[in-house]
């Protein structure tokens, strides 16, 4: 995996993108030092690898963006690629995250192209305050060195507000391939959606679902606007989510019952209503009721109870879990507890810490 990869294994993962597939974004295993801890982080990726994940996100909001700032970037990516080929063989999407003025991006692109990954996840948080003309530039000469995955990130967390107009000019570039869409936002969910259309890039783009506060209904939901008079309807064929992170066994059985009930002419009353018990589970997870403030060390705290984490520490010392979070998600954990995984991981935990 570790290399650049073979045209017939790039080939492979874009075609599993397009399918759609389970993508964890993939955290960051510190000791009580806040220093790496390789075991763990192979262990993690090994995790998400036997839930049946069909790729992983490295570098992205979930690792943690400060990665950068003290050096790590290059190692985290590599330690995830390097543990995905020796743990199966089987065709997985590696995504990088992608971050920083122009430079840096383009940077980071090429690293990750190095290591074997088959596409980049380009977050414009660093872009705040330009204008779309500059946005749309920065992201033309990223999507010249990898395949382009776009993110609309929810402001509160470091997000911009991205018009239609500018999904339509940035799924016109000739090397987008996807956009994960994570504003927490029906009605930009929708701008997306519209861009796509405008664009006439249907067929060229993949919608991933990053709204972790409504994963099911995006995975089911036909999202239909006009073009010319004609309705044009697209549909979340993926999804690449922090809260995939934890209970990823669940995820992907859920994942599956997604893909068969949009299958069908109408989704089951039952499926619909499984959209608000894992809203209510995210909501303590990423600590909806203080503003996100414990979005990583909430995953973080799941993983450690499972015993995968040693500790729940970030890079930041001030990213910790909020008053009341561990409070939410014992209760999240005891009424939800079929959506989660314990039992696999108890089972296989020691053969992933090997």
């Amino acid at each position: 995996m570790t290399g650049k990869a073979t045209p017939q294994a790039r080939q492979a993962a874009m075609d599993l993108l397009r399918e759609g597939t389970v993508i964890p974004a993939h955290p960051l295993a510190l000791n009580a030092d806040r220093q790496l801890d390789e075991r763990r982080q192979r262990a993690l990726t090994r995790y998400y690898l036997d839930a049946g994940s069909g790729g992983l996100a490295v570098g992205v909001h979930t690792t943690q963006f400060a990665i950068r700032e003290v050096g790590l970037y290059d190692r985290v990516l590599s330690l995830a690629a390097e543990a995905a080929a020796s743990w199966t063989d089987r065709t997985l999407v590696m995504v990088a995250g992608l971050a920083g003025p122009t430079a840096q991006a383009v940077g980071e692109a090429k690293t990750a192209m190095s290591l074997g990954y088959h596409a980049g996840l380009l977050s414009l948080a660093a872009l705040k305050g330009q204008g779309e003309d500059a946005l749309i530039a920065h992201c033309e000469q990223v999507a010249a060195e990898i395949p382009l995955v776009g993110f609309y990130l929810q402001p509160a967390v470091g997000g911009l507000h991205l018009s239609a107009d500018f999904w339509a000019r940035f799924a016109a570039i000739p090397n987008v391939v996807a956009i994960k869409v994570a504003p927490f936002n029906r009605y930009r969910t929708v701008d997306v959606v519209r861009g796509i259309v405008n664009a006439g890039a249907e067929n060229k783009v993949t919608l991933y679902t990053g709204n972790d506060d409504h994963i099911i209904l995006d995975l089911v939901t036909p999202f239909t606007v006009m073009r010319d008079g004609q309705p044009v309807t697209l549909r979340f064929k993926g999804g690449l989510l922090g809260h995939w992170s934890v209970w990823t066994k669940g995820a992907v059985e859920i994942f599956e019952r997604c893909r068969a009930e949009a299958a069908k002419d109408a989704v089951s009353a039952e499926m619909l209503a499984l959209d608000s018990r894992v809203t209510d589970c995210n909501s303590a997870f990423f600590d909806v009721v203080n503003d996100f403030h414990g979005c990583i060390a909430g995953c973080h705290e799941i993983l450690r109870r499972q015993g995968l984490l040693e500790g729940i520490w970030c890079l930041d010392p001030e990213e910790g879990l909020s008053p009341g979070q561990a409070e939410e998600l014992t209760r999240v954990s005891r009424l939800h507890a079929d959506l989660a995984d314990d039992d696999f991981v108890r089972a296989n935990l020691p053969r992933w810490l090997d």
